[in-house]
């Protein structure tokens, strides 16, 4: 959300944004993929249907769509500015990720997005291919329900941290792509504090503060996800990882409309998930996640409540010094960390394979690829 109170058209070329406070951040959101302005003629001729006959502003301009299969792009030689370097731009939908990868292998695709961490190798290794490889800006995570027994306990919360090994879930499930995590945002969000101490590997302090919170028994408890295969394998090393502590964990895949119904009223206990900070944006990455207004559907899926985090967030929200906000960004992620709302495990790399004659091209770390700079050698 931009935190907007009132937008106005001023010009054809000029819109006026008026905020209910300060808020630092809206030129950072301003940039998100999703504010774009469109086209009001366009968008009321196609009615419905606009989305599968769109009209943008940029440097490629709309010709063909099959469902499922392919978008089809030409160059608009009327863009107003620096102008496409092809001509024809076919985007294919290829789900598969084995598939994805011999399409790039056999020459068939030029740019292949999101190469598995287990195709790494055989893309490195091929010589007609080139593999990028770009921190971006995601983060995966292990999450409780910290409305509720026993994870209203900060003791057993960070137990759990130091009783899973993230370096062998980054290795095992990633085949070591990306890292683990030291805090809620990662290395390339601005205000990023990677001077956070990792909680790493330490099953004796994890059985001492078990043993504090009056859990040196253990207790059963639920671990959610969804189907993606890669939670799925975190959810089981957790698992396993957590009987040296006595927890007795069973693993839910849940349906994705079930899991995210299910986890905004709080019926879980433990969970998995990722966050995208698209904007690198503090305030993105944080403010939905961490403040207690956003419990629920809104981000807040642990239910983590601290006043003094709330405070650091809106205030990084209204200050207009940047030294202010940044203090108060890194103040609150030390909160974050020591109170351990999350099992804060990986944060990724953008991989993708192009063919050797491809050049120009340069991954978002958000994944938001721009394809205008990419020429043929």
């Amino acid at each position: 959300p931009i935190n907007g109170e009132k937008i106005e058209v001023v010009d054809d070329y000029t819109i006026k944004i008026s905020t209910k406070e300060p808020f630092a951040a809206l030129l950072a959101h301003l940039a998100h993929t999703a504010t774009g302005i469109l086209n009001e003629k366009a968008v009321t001729a196609g009615g419905d249907n606009y989305g599968q006959n769109p009209v943008g502003t940029g440097p490629f301009k709309f010709s063909n769509w099959v469902a499922g299969d392919k978008i089809e792009l030409v160059k608009f030689d009327e863009y107003h500015g620096t102008p496409a370097k092809v001509q024809n731009l076919v985007i294919r939908n290829i789900s598969d990720n084995t598939t994805r990868t011999i399409e790039l292998e056999s020459g068939q695709i030029d740019i292949a997005y999101d190469i598995q961490p287990t195709d790494v190798k055989r893309v490195e290794e091929n010589a007609n291919l080139t593999l990028l490889r770009d921190i971006n800006l995601s983060t995966t995570y292990i999450g409780f329900n910290a409305a509720k027994a026993p994870y209203n306990d900060v003791r057993v919360r960070q137990a759990i941290n130091y009783a899973v090994d993230t370096d062998s879930i980054v290795e095992a499930v990633y085949q070591g792509v990306g890292a683990p995590a030291k805090g809620p945002l990662g290395p390339n969000v601005w205000a990023s504090h990677q001077g956070l101490e990792q909680y790493g590997f330490n099953v004796e302090k994890a059985k001492e503060l078990m043993k504090e919170a009056g859990y040196e028994q253990g207790f059963k408890t639920t671990i959610w996800t969804n189907d993606n295969q890669q939670r799925m394998d975190i959810a089981e090393i957790v698992q396993n990882q957590l009987k040296a502590i006595n927890i007795e964990t069973e693993v839910k895949v849940v349906e994705w409309g079930a899991y995210l119904d299910g986890t905004a009223a709080g019926e879980h206990d433990m969970f998995i998930l990722g966050w995208v900070t698209v904007t690198a944006d503090p305030d993105y990455g944080l403010y939905a996640l961490f403040h207690s207004s956003q419990h629920g559907a809104a981000g807040n899926r642990t239910f983590y409540s601290n006043a003094q985090v709330d405070e650091l967030l809106d205030k990084g929200r209204t200050a207009t010094d940047v030294k202010e906000r940044e203090e108060a960004y890194k103040q609150a992620q030390e909160i974050i960390r020591n109170e351990a709302p999350w099992i804060f495990t990986w944060t990724g790399e953008n991989l993708a394979g192009t063919q050797k004659n491809v050049q120009g091209f340069k991954q978002h770390p958000a994944g938001h690829h721009k394809l205008y700079t990419v020429y043929f050698e």
